[in-house]
């Protein structure tokens, strides 16, 4: 049999998401595949752009399909060609450069484009936006804002929608003053009812925006470019760039070139080919099903799972039948969730909770006791329930406070077995009960294996406890054994012990390297930084660090905020500073204009709200060395004064801790080490409850504790044993470090390893020494401590001329 041909006119969200699903459906046996993209870059993710702006994303890491992939799955990806022509009676589509494409079936997936509004001097001479004026769509312009925001003062945002709400939150980012123009009565007025995007001016105008409502732009001011605006009620307003947001139009001119049937849309029917061809399809943006369009990315995924049912065979009879529009978002930091009606109806009840001061906003909408809308700011837990009650349209309780305020519960606890299987358990990529159930009865029967078979969790994964639910109620007590579970790393089949064994027999020094060698050559972008730890670990100073295998906070050394800035915490060792350096700690936050300054729970002073750029010279000014506020890695050995000032001491614990933190400082580990001193049994500095502690008890010695936690999980450490003088706790503490570098799972916490590896055999091992490791341990942490250098120096010598640079480098250079 003969293959037939698709091609699909559009590599965006919809386009990309339609050709995964017919390959995972076997779609690679029944059709040569041929993609054009206008974009010269493989899929990205759109969604991801707001981030990309602000500093929060990096470009590698909005990419899901690059053009490499399309090539090993057998798929021809026209990358930067625009399809200009399309022959229905002869099925070619044609496109600059002599490119054409015979088609079997047509998909259209051009989705919209930005809307033009009705501005004088919008447009230059060549009829392109004139400088200093953008759209904010695609990755272009998102490149072009974040290149002439470097040279800029003060912007404008033309439209007060989601799309405006993120450019303006962007810009605020990169450190210039924003004004919002919406000519709406309030922000957000698709998703959001006035007293929702109150609370969202609110937090806009906290950030330093200016919002100006109910404002009509008639005009762009300037010569050669933008310096201003114009408005319809006479009143101007300075910028020194615009963007205009001010809505989306479905990018229907390929499909009336080719005479189909467009309405504000491409009219499609319950199959979703074009109303007057059944050859040629439409989904996404572009699409107009039952007289509606959508602009959200969940039906344009559901719209493409129908289609690869359809076209592969799996379901001949799939139907589209319209989306439920429901989504969650997150706007200037705030948890938002819209679902279904806006504004309620005559007879309708409704429900609302209002908590200005800290943005919390809850309304629902009920109609005949059925949810029909609701709005939730603020309250994540809440909007996952209500969520479900929306989707599975159940009858709303009697108490409607029980879905405003659920009980707090594990999701895992979750009455699964009384679940209806049309529930759609994993929201992001539209999975059902059922369909887990299915995957379960076919013989998947692990999380990963159901992961796989249906992509329930593998998206933002917030649904995995609840699949894990559902995967041991429909397995009937015979649960697969994941053997993936006891890898190191996801991307490749071994444990830690053998990935180590391999290694070092191998002399692998890179995470290409070990990818290269172990895994055939396919990297795997998830097991980067579990690689990059280990390798750190095995072969110190001489482990090559490839940056991109390093989570953002480990390329710049800074923690990254939810604003896309950074945290800036110096080193104090044991908590003690100098006069003088608290004097240049002032001096740096008012040089720089940092935001915030805040005491850290580990006595240190944290520095928020640093932009990127400006990282080295905050280091420099600061003349202190990294405290490692930000990595996986040993931060701060928290003490009381001790001995040395207080009447109760028994023991100098400013001193101890001083020198546990200079001699332990920045060594990397699984996870983040937390550590403290306490002068006597009161233990003001928490010993008990950190990573790794030590209580003076008199006589110099010292009670020293491993395995504690005070955070999400509270734990009382163990004793490990009593050590003195304090030379040799330094001794049993470096040993316990270097066993637990050694053998802990990345991302696991001290007190899970003491748990899972049991105090009584950690004591034979680091006191006893029964298995003779004492000696290497000693050896192996006394490298690392040799080895430290401050990665702050980095600010004066950087690894790569982009290191610290706020602008997007070119994204298919």
């Amino acid at each position: 049999m003969s293959k037939q041909r698709l091609v699909i006119i559009g590599n965006g969200m919809a386009g990309s998401r339609l050709v995964e699903e017919v390959l995972v459906r076997g779609g690679n046996d029944l059709f040569d595949i041929e993609v054009f993209g206008e974009e010269p870059c493989g899929g990205y993710n759109r969604v991801f752009l707001s981030g990309l702006l602000a500093g929060a994303e990096e470009l590698n890491d909005i990419f899901f399909r690059p053009p490499t992939w399309y090539q090993e799955h057998g798929v021809i990806l026209h990358a930067g060609v625009r399809a200009g022509w399309v022959d229905r009676p002869e099925r070619q589509v044609y496109a600059p450069g002599g490119v054409t494409a015979r088609y079997d079936v047509l998909v259209i997936a051009t989705g919209s484009l930005p809307a033009a509004p009705p501005i004088q001097g919008l447009n230059g001479e060549t009829g392109a936006l004139r400088e200093g004026v953008f759209f904010f769509r695609t990755l272009a312009d998102c490149q072009d804002i974040v290149r002439y925001a470097a040279h800029a003062r003060r912007a404008a945002v033309i439209g007060g929608g989601l799309l405006g709400l993120e450019a303006a939150h962007g810009l605020l980012k990169r450190g210039l003053e924003v004004d919002i123009v919406h000519l709406g009565p309030h922000l957000m007025e698709t998703q959001l009812d006035g007293h929702a995007a109150g609370i969202v001016k609110q937090a806009m105008e906290r950030m330093g925006a200016r919002v100006h409502l109910e404002k009509g732009t008639s005009a762009m001011l300037g010569e050669a470019c933008v310096t201003g605006l114009a408005f319809k009620d006479g009143t101007k307003l300075a910028c020194d760039m615009a963007v205009v947001a001010a809505g989306t139009r479905p990018n229907v001119d390929l499909a009336k070139q080719a005479g189909l049937t467009v309405q504000r849309g491409i009219v499609v029917n319950g199959d979703l080919s074009c109303r007057n061809d059944e050859h040629v399809y439409a989904i996404g943006e572009c699409a107009q099903h039952r007289g509606r369009l959508y602009g959200l990315v969940a039906p344009a995924w559901e719209q493409a799972r129908v289609l690869a049912d359809r076209l592969t065979g799996r379901d001949p009879k799939a139907v589209y039948k319209g989306s439920r529009e429901a989504t969650r978002l997150k706007v200037m930091g705030i948890e938002v969730a819209v679902m279904g009606e806006k504004d309620p109806g005559v007879d309708d009840e409704v429900v609302t909770y209002v908590e200005p001061s800290s943005g919390i906003y809850k309304k629902l909408i009920v109609r005949d006791g059925r949810l029909v809308g609701a709005i939730l700011l603020g309250d994540a837990v809440a909007a996952r329930r209500v969520l479900q009650s929306f989707d599975n349209e159940e009858a709303v309780p009697a108490g409607r406070s029980e879905l405003l305020f659920p009980p707090a519960r594990d999701a895992a606890s979750a009455d699964v077995a009384g679940m209806p299987g049309a529930t759609h358990v994993c929201q992001c990529n539209g999975v059902t009960k059922d369909d887990i159930v299915a995957a379960v009865r076919a013989g998947h029967r692990s999380l990963r294996a159901v992961g796989e078979r249906t992509r329930a969790g593998t998206g933002c994964g917030s649904c995995k406890p609840l699949v894990q639910a559902i995967v041991d109620l429909t397995s009937d007590g015979v649960v697969a054994e994941d053997r993936a579970s006891s890898y190191y790393v996801p991307g490749l089949p071994l444990t830690k012990p053998e990935l180590v064994k391999a290694v070092e027999q191998h002399g692998l020094r890179s995470v290409s390297a070990v990818f290269e060698a172990l895994g055939g050559g396919m990297e795997d972008p998830g097991s980067k930084p579990a690689l990059a730890s280990l390798l750190s670990t095995v072969w110190g100073h001489g482990y090559n660090d490839e940056r991109d295998a390093r989570f953002i906070n480990d390329r710049v050394h800074a923690n990254i905020q939810e604003d896309g800035t950074f945290s800036v915490v110096p080193r104090m060792y044991g908590g003690f500073a100098s006069a003088a350096e608290l004097r240049r700690i002032a001096d740096v936050a008012e040089k720089y204009h940092v935001p915030a300054i805040k005491l850290t729970g580990g006595q240190r002073i944290a520095l928020l709200g640093i932009p990127k750029e400006q990282l080295p010279g905050v280091w420099r000014d600061l003349g202190m060395p990294s405290g490692h506020a930000y990595t996986k890695a040993v931060r701060t050995c928290k003490t009381c004064v001790g001995a040395g000032f207080c009447r109760h001491g028994l023991g100098d614990s400013g001193a101890l801790g001083i020198m546990i933190e200079k001699r332990f400082q920045g060594i990397e580990a699984p996870h983040k080490i937390k550590m403290a001193v306490s002068g006597c049994p009161r233990n003001c500095a928490e010993a008990t409850t950190k990573d790794m502690g030590a209580i003076a008890i008199g006589d110099g010695k010292w009670e020293v504790y491993i395995g504690g936690g005070a955070g999400s999980r509270v734990r009382k450490g163990d004793i490990l044993c009593i050590a003195g003088p304090s030379e040799k706790v330094l001794v049993v503490i470096g040993r316990f470090l270097q066993y637990y570098r050694d053998r802990a799972n990345y991302g696991e916490r001290t007190y899970d390893f003491v748990e899972r590896t049991g105090i009584q055999t950690l004591r034979r091992v680091l006191v006893d020494d029964v298995d003779g490791l004492c000696a290497g341990l000693d050896a192996a942490v006394q490298a690392a401590a040799e080895g430290y250098r401050d990665p702050w120096h980095e600010g004066e010598e950087p690894v790569h001329p982009g290191q610290f640079v706020a602008a997007i480098a070119a994204a298919c250079s």
